[in-house]
């Protein structure tokens, strides 16, 4: 059942008196605030679970040390150069 369900089924015509599914939902306690650490919302964060998991997967599908597929992934977005090939045709 939606979010949109559950309001319509507590409070029909929730429309006349909130300006949105949210504060309807809210005022009804459907759906509730919760806090959660500054940290935790820092993309970097995220992006560290998401990294971590993946080498997880890496691990278990095709088996090696962490230590060989460090490359996956760098941390600070690094990118190798590549070195222009020089044209011998050109004089």
């Amino acid at each position: 059942m939606s979010l949109r369900d559950e309001v319509e089924l507590l409070l029909p015509n929730w429309e006349r008196w909130y300006p949105s599914l949210f504060d309807a939902a809210s005022d009804l306690g459907l759906i509730r605030a919760r806090v959660c650490s500054p940290s935790s919302l820092l993309l970097s964060n995220r992006h560290a679970h998401v990294d971590s998991a993946a080498k997880k997967a890496h691990l278990e599908n095709w088996g090696g040390a962490p230590e060989d597929i460090g490359h996956l992934s760098d941390a600070k977005g690094r990118r190798r150069k590549r070195r222009k090939k020089k044209n011998n045709n050109q004089q």
